[in-house]
């Protein structure tokens, strides 16, 4: 990676903030009952695992999470893009 490239640290914060934004701009934080992001870059490789439980959810839950995870992925792009 370049010497002006975020550190790792940066790049999780930056797609975990991402992914929570997406899920509680879809639900209230009282209807959520887990959340559990998990996101490690190592090598240059991102990974990023959302797993959501909302009982009676009018959005499908596993949808959300999945939108969740790119507006992670989209983050950390446009992170590297501006550092770039």
């Amino acid at each position: 990676m370049p010497d002006d490239a975020p550190d790792d640290e940066t790049v999780v914060q930056t797609a975990a903030e991402a992914a929570e934004g997406v899920v509680f701009a879809q639900y209230r934080q009282s209807d959520v009952r887990d959340l559990d992001v998990t996101v490690t870059f190592e090598d240059g490789v991102l990974d990023v695992d959302v797993y959501l439980h909302v009982p009676d959810a009018e959005t499908d839950p596993e949808a959300v999470a999945d939108e969740a995870v790119e507006a992670a992925h989209d983050a950390v792009a446009d992170l590297f893009e501006r550092e770039a």
